[in-house]
């Protein structure tokens, strides 16, 4: 069965919609004041070969040290989903939150990831 595309002139789902609508403002996000300090707590000056890399950053789960595009700012809190307009308030304020993010390589953050969304 196909889903119906109630959204934008009928031409996204409601899926496709709120998909839209939660990586836009994951995007906007990124670079909020609370998760800039929690790189910022985890990082030190690269010491490998590559002269162009200025930082690196600490894993909080495996304690080991990653270039920047090899981690992510994860929320210790899970944001969780945004299906409907209901879900809007409480999504933005897990997205906000003051304290609460660490940093994570990219492979123990899928490993987060995957143990959250099994519950």
């Amino acid at each position: 069965m196909r889903a119906i595309k109630t959204r934008n002139n009928g031409t996204m789902t409601e899926s496709a919609y709120w998909g839209f609508v939660r990586s836009g403002l994951r995007r906007q996000f990124r670079w909020w004041k609370p998760m800039m300090e929690a790189k910022n707590k985890a990082k030190r000056k690269y010491v490998g070969k590559n002269k162009r890399q200025k930082w690196e950053y600490k894993c909080a789960m495996c304690n080991k040290w990653y270039i920047g595009k090899e981690t992510s700012v994860d929320h210790i809190i899970p944001v969780g989903t945004l299906k409907c307009s209901d879900d809007l308030p409480g999504f933005l304020e897990r997205l906000t939150v003051e304290k609460g993010y660490q940093v994570l390589c990219k492979s123990c953050h899928q490993i987060k990831t995957n143990k959250e969304r099994k519950k």
